[in-house]
């Protein structure tokens, strides 16, 4: 995935491809999946949802079921995926590349594991514990120089970055297991 946005369309044509949901609830469940860091903004979500309706992957229905609360009679748009969605997710799915495994693009890639080929799984995992074991020697190496030189180093920045490389050595070495089995598969 090159962009952001492209990153986005993934991840709602996965949500989408699962079953029907109105605006709120993939709003939350991307919200769900991705943590609260990743916050996600209606004025980011339905400008996307309308490129994707103009590009036919989506479309959309009125429902005024359960979804309308008793005080609002107003109906909600259920957005579903269409064939050509369903494609493009394929593409999207079949590809990988180094993008695939930077911190912005890795969850949603890997939430969505299930629909990638096989190699491209392993070597999307194989980036991405490459990518961390850079991570890990440069906050290693920062540890290490704030230590030398404790005079004027900052305490908490040095506690953040031991925190961050314990964070990273835990999802290498999840990384590593989960690389061994899909070789397994």
């Amino acid at each position: 995935m090159r962009s952001r946005i492209e990153a986005l369309e993934f991840a709602l044509l996965g949500l989408l491809s699962q079953g029907s949901l109105h605006g709120y609830e993939l709003r939350k469940r991307l919200i769900a999946t991705y943590g609260p860091f990743r916050a996600l903004s209606f004025s980011v979500l339905y400008p996307q949802l309308r490129r994707m309706l103009e590009a036919g992957l989506i479309e959309e229905s009125k429902s005024t079921t359960s979804l309308a609360t008793p005080k609002s009679r107003r109906s909600r748009i259920v957005y579903a995926i269409t064939k050509n969605g369903r494609k493009r997710f394929s593409e999207l799915a079949g590809g990988s590349g180094p993008e695939d495994w930077d911190d912005e693009n890795f969850e949603v890639r890997f939430a969505f594991f299930s629909p990638t080929p096989p190699t491209n799984r392993v070597q999307i995992l194989e980036g991405r514990h490459r990518r961390l074991l850079e991570k890990a020697a440069i906050l290693r190496s920062e540890i290490s120089n704030a230590a030398q030189t404790s005079e004027g180093s900052d305490k908490y920045l040095t506690e953040w970055r031991r925190h961050s490389l314990e964070s990273i050595e835990r999802e290498i070495s999840w990384l590593e297991e989960m690389t061994k089995n899909e070789k397994e598969t």
